[in-house]
């Protein structure tokens, strides 16, 4: 594997530059010195900030984009070998990363590295630690898989040693890593269409937590089942923590306000600080299980726990995790990221704590095979909504509909006995949502494409 040298900086080309952690990591090379410009499919806001900040970026991708001088070429995975900039780095015999292998050389160059794993909660609990880090005015560099508002976006260059990213398991993308902190939330089954089952799943994250040197810590979920298993052996220290008493950080005494933002105990080691209340400005008890585990972290890291309580009051959510969009005709607009089974629930439990009459619940389905190997949890989860729409199923990186579709999802849901309705158009879902919705009413819209579209055109 190429390895970069951070004290000689080079020409860096970054092939789909506009996704949110490629924008990020070329941010952060350009920071150092490096000369930096990448193409993408389409123009974006992403692109435009790129652009503003004086990284070249070209609209569509072509091999002549690919020039002599280029140093190094990183890809992200969405980047197939019949793309022409793909066939033009190597005809060349340019050295090439992916963001993966780009993104675990950065970590190797900060002494204090983060890394965030599991199936769900990267991205909140990632920002709940950055938040705690900005509370302590530690100067933090920060790569987060969704924007957030405090810092203007999803990267933070800071000049310090803490460093903290999201380690994504897809693909085994996080065994590039080099954490010195490593967090686990939780383990299930997705990404099937990579992941042979639970089992594969669950020896990557072992893999993953193998990579903490022995001075180094892993934060791990106790409610895993037979979590012992990951953590089994390891030089490091390992940290557990759970929502039942037992683990080594654990909540008690838990009450929530009229949004469902919980407030609670928060009881750690003596070493750590002993008990803490905790106040939260993001609903749902998922989100309980996020910040014990920033709070671990921080621990870990020194972090004094009066930075922890702050810098957590002051986490509002990021992105598309239970964003609040607006009201349209007495109805409030709320937009979610949840693409999982688990995610669903987890959120849809949270807006019943919400002030509401209904919840109705827009739901994109995100790739064919996550939607066909988790069908049954898929229809179980939404059914907790008073009213499912479903939108066509997004494809992202497939091809094949493996002879799945969102009808087969409303099937499901419909033997069970609950109120589903399909539409092939967004138009559509609009105009029923304007037509049926009444005040108090809370629609959702929710999955990992571009669903939230729906809601801005309300609003609009």
């Amino acid at each position: 594997m190429y390895q970069i040298d951070f004290k000689h900086p080079i020409r860096v080309f970054f092939v789909g530059i506009g996704g949110i952690s490629m924008s990020g990591l070329a941010q952060i090379l350009a920071s150092e010195g490096f000369t930096v410009s990448g193409s993408d499919r389409s123009e974006s806001p992403a692109t435009r900030e790129l652009e503003a900040s004086g990284i070249k970026v070209m609209i569509g991708q072509r091999a002549e984009n690919i020039t002599d001088d280029i140093d190094l070429a990183v890809f992200t995975a969405a980047i197939h070998p019949d793309n022409p900039e793909y066939i033009a780095v190597h005809e060349k015999g340019i050295p090439s990363l992916s963001r993966a292998e780009l993104l675990g050389q950065l970590m190797r160059n900060y002494r204090l590295p983060v890394a965030v794993s599991g199936t769900h909660g990267k991205t909140t609990t990632t920002s709940m630690l950055s938040e705690i880090l900005l509370a302590a005015d530690v100067d933090p560099t920060l790569s987060i898989g969704g924007n957030l508002p405090d810092i203007g976006g999803n990267v933070r260059i800071g000049n310090s040693s803490f460093f903290v990213a999201e380690a994504c398991e897809y693909t085994n993308s996080f065994l590039h890593m080099f954490p010195g902190i490593g967090i686990i939330l939780n383990i299930e089954e997705d990404h099937l269409d990579f992941f042979k089952d639970l089992d594969d799943i669950r020896h990557s994250f072992r893999r993953f937590a193998r990579l903490i040197p022995a001075d180094g810590a892993l934060v791990i979920n106790a409610g895993i089942e037979n979590y012992e298993e990951i953590a089994r052996d390891l030089p490091c220290e390992t940290i557990t923590f759970s929502l039942e008493p037992g683990a080594d950080y654990y909540p008690s005494d838990i009450v929530c306000d009229e949004w469902g933002h919980p407030s609670f105990t928060l009881h750690s080691p003596a070493r750590f600080g002993g008990e803490s209340r905790i106040s939260l400005h993001v609903p749902g008890m998922h989100n309980i299980g996020n910040a014990l585990a920033a709070v671990a972290a921080a621990d870990r890291l020194g972090i004094s726990r009066s930075a922890a309580v702050k810098g957590l009051a002051a986490f509002s959510g990021t992105d598309r995790r239970f964003q609040y969009k607006g009201v349209k005709n007495g109805f409030t607009i709320i937009d979610d990221y949840a693409h999982h089974p688990t995610e669903i629930k987890a959120t849809l439990s949270a807006a019943k704590s919400c002030p509401h009459d209904r919840i109705i619940c827009v739901f994109q389905p995100h790739t064919y095979s996550r939607t066909k190997s988790l069908l049954d949890g898929f229809a179980r989860a939404l059914s907790l909504a008073d009213i499912v729409i479903l939108a066509d199923i997004y494809a992202a990186r497939e091809t094949d509909t493996l002879g799945v579709s969102s009808q087969t999802l409303q099937e499901e849901i419909r033997k069970l006995g609950h109120n589903c309705l399909y539409f092939p158009t967004f138009s559509e879902i609009e105009n029923y949502l304007l037509a049926n919705c009444r005040k108090n009413d809370l629609v959702i819209t929710m999955g990992a494409g571009n669903v939230d579209e729906i809601g801005k055109n309300l609003l609009s």
